[in-house]
Protein backbone atom coordinates (compact mmCIF):
# COMPACT_ATOMS: atom_id res chain seq x y z
CA UNK A 1 0.00 0.00 0.00
CA UNK A 2 1.06 3.27 -0.87
CA UNK A 3 0.16 7.27 -0.01
CA UNK A 4 1.62 9.74 -1.80
CA UNK A 5 0.99 13.33 0.36
CA UNK A 6 1.51 16.85 -1.14
CA UNK A 7 0.51 20.32 -0.89
CA UNK A 8 1.81 21.53 1.75
CA UNK A 9 3.56 24.88 1.76
CA UNK A 10 4.21 28.17 3.88
CA UNK A 11 1.40 30.46 4.22
CA UNK A 12 0.88 33.52 6.59
CA UNK A 13 -1.69 33.59 8.95
CA UNK A 14 -5.39 33.78 7.96
CA UNK A 15 -4.42 31.67 4.38
CA UNK A 16 -5.28 28.53 2.81
CA UNK A 17 -3.91 25.38 1.44
CA UNK A 18 -5.13 22.59 0.30
CA UNK A 19 -3.48 19.13 0.55
CA UNK A 20 -3.92 16.02 -1.54
CA UNK A 21 -3.01 12.02 -0.82
CA UNK A 22 -2.78 9.62 -3.33
CA UNK A 23 -3.45 6.23 -2.16
CA UNK A 24 -3.21 3.11 -4.13
CA UNK A 25 -5.76 0.34 -4.39
CA UNK A 26 -9.13 1.33 -4.26
CA UNK A 27 -11.71 3.09 -1.91
CA UNK A 28 -13.08 -0.10 -0.83
CA UNK A 29 -9.72 -1.59 0.62
CA UNK A 30 -10.13 1.00 3.22
CA UNK A 31 -12.45 1.27 5.76
CA UNK A 32 -11.11 4.39 7.36
CA UNK A 33 -8.87 7.29 5.65
CA UNK A 34 -7.65 9.75 7.89
CA UNK A 35 -5.36 13.01 8.38
CA UNK A 36 -3.14 13.32 11.01
CA UNK A 37 -0.26 15.76 11.98
CA UNK A 38 2.62 16.29 14.24
CA UNK A 39 4.53 19.35 15.52
CA UNK A 40 7.70 19.59 16.55
CA UNK A 41 7.66 18.11 20.41
CA UNK A 42 4.56 16.48 20.13
CA UNK A 43 2.37 13.54 19.20
CA UNK A 44 0.82 13.01 16.45
CA UNK A 45 -2.57 14.02 16.39
CA UNK A 46 -5.76 13.08 14.19
CA UNK A 47 -7.25 16.04 12.06
CA UNK A 48 -10.02 14.38 10.34
CA UNK A 49 -11.31 10.97 9.47
CA UNK A 50 -13.60 10.31 6.69
CA UNK A 51 -15.31 6.85 7.65
CA UNK A 52 -17.45 4.70 4.66
CA UNK A 53 -20.43 5.35 5.19
CA UNK A 54 -20.27 7.50 7.55
CA UNK A 55 -20.03 11.36 8.36
CA UNK A 56 -16.55 12.80 8.12
CA UNK A 57 -15.34 13.62 11.49
CA UNK A 58 -13.10 16.54 12.39
CA UNK A 59 -10.60 17.45 15.49
CA UNK A 60 -12.17 20.26 17.84
CA UNK A 61 -8.91 22.47 17.22
CA UNK A 62 -10.24 22.41 13.26
CA UNK A 63 -13.49 22.11 12.73
CA UNK A 64 -15.04 24.92 10.95
CA UNK A 65 -11.56 25.50 9.44
CA UNK A 66 -10.30 22.51 7.20
CA UNK A 67 -12.24 20.18 5.16
CA UNK A 68 -11.49 16.48 3.84
CA UNK A 69 -12.93 15.51 1.09
CA UNK A 70 -12.52 12.61 -1.32
CA UNK A 71 -12.54 12.09 -5.46
CA UNK A 72 -12.89 8.09 -5.27
CA UNK A 73 -11.84 7.66 -8.80
CA UNK A 74 -8.42 9.11 -8.46
CA UNK A 75 -8.18 7.38 -5.17
CA UNK A 76 -7.30 10.68 -4.04
CA UNK A 77 -8.53 12.73 -0.06
CA UNK A 78 -7.99 15.97 0.00
CA UNK A 79 -7.55 18.13 3.47
CA UNK A 80 -8.24 21.86 2.52
CA UNK A 81 -7.18 24.38 5.48
CA UNK A 82 -8.69 27.33 5.88
CA UNK A 83 -8.02 30.19 8.56
CA UNK A 84 -4.77 29.03 8.92
CA UNK A 85 -3.24 29.81 12.37
CA UNK A 86 0.48 29.60 13.55
CA UNK A 87 -0.55 26.24 15.45
CA UNK A 88 -1.04 24.38 12.79
CA UNK A 89 2.09 24.57 11.96
CA UNK A 90 3.10 20.60 11.67
CA UNK A 91 3.94 17.71 9.18
CA UNK A 92 0.80 16.81 7.79
CA UNK A 93 0.28 13.04 6.91
CA UNK A 94 -2.46 10.81 5.40
CA UNK A 95 -3.42 7.44 6.81
CA UNK A 96 -5.66 4.61 6.10
CA UNK A 97 -7.09 1.51 8.16
CA UNK A 98 -8.59 -1.62 6.58
CA UNK A 99 -10.85 -2.59 9.22
CA UNK A 100 -13.32 -0.62 10.91
CA UNK A 101 -13.09 0.86 14.67
CA UNK A 102 -15.55 2.25 17.22
CA UNK A 103 -15.47 5.92 16.76
CA UNK A 104 -13.67 6.67 20.25
CA UNK A 105 -10.59 5.09 18.26
CA UNK A 106 -10.41 7.18 14.68
CA UNK A 107 -8.34 9.62 16.20
CA UNK A 108 -5.10 7.53 17.58
CA UNK A 109 -2.27 6.76 15.52
CA UNK A 110 -1.60 3.69 16.41
CA UNK A 111 -5.32 2.32 14.97
CA UNK A 112 -3.70 3.11 11.23
CA UNK A 113 -1.85 0.44 9.11
CA UNK A 114 -0.18 2.32 6.18
CA UNK A 115 1.40 5.66 6.35
CA UNK A 116 2.32 8.31 3.75
CA UNK A 117 5.33 10.13 3.83
CA UNK A 118 3.96 13.22 5.18
CA UNK A 119 4.33 16.88 3.76
CA UNK A 120 5.03 20.38 5.99
CA UNK A 121 2.35 23.31 6.84
CA UNK A 122 4.14 26.11 8.11
CA UNK A 123 2.19 28.95 8.93
CA UNK A 124 3.89 32.42 9.76
CA UNK A 125 3.59 35.85 8.78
Amino acid sequence: VQLQASGGGLVQPGGSLRLSCAYSGSTLDYWHIAWFRQAPGKEREGVSVLTRREATRYADSVKGRFTMSSDNAKNTVYLQLNDLKEEDTAVYYCAVRRNRVVLSARFSAVQYDYWGQGTQVTVSS
